[in-house]
Parts: structure tokens; C-alpha cells; sequence
């Protein structure tokens, strides 16, 4: 089995709109889901960019990314940063991935991540929210 590995993101190659609007951060299941919560970053008048936030350190039934990963994303934390990467699998390869250390999020955490998120980019964290669910399961579609 392989062992998803972190491509390490420079925040410089994200959009400048990162750094210069106000952001929210809107979380597409609920925090309750898991380890890998899937969200989107928006800003009124630009494409939204795919950004999950992922808790490297669960383990079981197999560990969600690689030892270096995880041994970066707990350096970067402790010294006040995030860790920001692509997901070396198909199906998260596109998508922005905070890597934050713990085995699952709750409102403090999330709210921690982005802060650390609008530093690397160089905006006030006062210019970033969070929309959370709190849920366990992905929303139903209307019918």
C-alpha cells in the first residue's frame, strides 16, 4: 500500500487574492467526518481555490501521509507556521492540503490553521473566517 506523500505549496505561487481579501474558508463535510475535512477558499469576485485541511498524525487503518510529511507539518506548527502541500493521489492531487498535526479538527484548530494560513501569504488573520459543519456526514444535495 502506498503512503500518500505532502508536495510542499510556496504561498507565493497562490493567488494573490489570498493576501489581499477577505477570505472564508467553507468546509464542504463536517468537522465530526474525520481526519481529511474537504473545504473551499472564497473571496467575492474570485474562482475558489480547493483548500482541505488534513490531521497527519491519524494512523489507523493505515497512516495518511508518509513519516517526513508528517515530521515537517509538526515542525512547521511549532514554529507558528502550516504546512501547505498537494496530496501525492489521484484524487486530492489538485487540491490545496493544510497539514495540521492531531488526528482530527474541531473549531479551535480550524480557526488556528487559517490564521497560520493568512500569515504565510501575508494577510492579517482578521481578514479570514471559517463557515464550519459540524455534522458527521457530507450534505445531501437538494432534491
Amino acid at each position: 500500500m502506498d503512503i500518500p506523500t505532502l508536495t510542499d505549496v510556496d504561498p507565493f505561487d497562490l493567488p494573490d487574492w489570498l493576501g489581499t481579501a477577505d477570505v472564508v474558508w467553507e468546509s464542504a463535510a463536517g468537522l465530526r467526518t474525520g481526519h481529511h475535512v474537504q473545504g473551499t477558499l472564497v473571496a467575492a469576485g474570485e474562482q475558489p481555490l480547493p483548500c482541505d485541511l488534513l490531521a497527519v498524525d491519524e494512523a489507523y487503518p493505515a497512516p495518511v501521509t508518509d513519516d517526513d510529511s508528517r515530521a515537517r507539518a509538526h515542525q512547521a506548527w511549532r514554529h507558528g507556521q502550516v504546512l501547505l502541500g498537494h496530496l501525492a493521489c489521484e484524487e486530492y492531487a489538485e487540491r490545496l492540503t493544510l497539514a495540521v498535526p492531531g488526528t482530527r479538527f474541531d473549531a479551535d484548530r480550524v480557526i488556528d490553521a487559517l490564521s497560520r494560513l493568512a500569515k504565510a501569504v501575508g494577510a492579517s488573520p482578521d481578514r479570514y473566517a471559517a463557515l464550519l459543519r459540524i455534522g458527521r456526514e457530507l450534505p445531501r444535495k437538494p432534491r
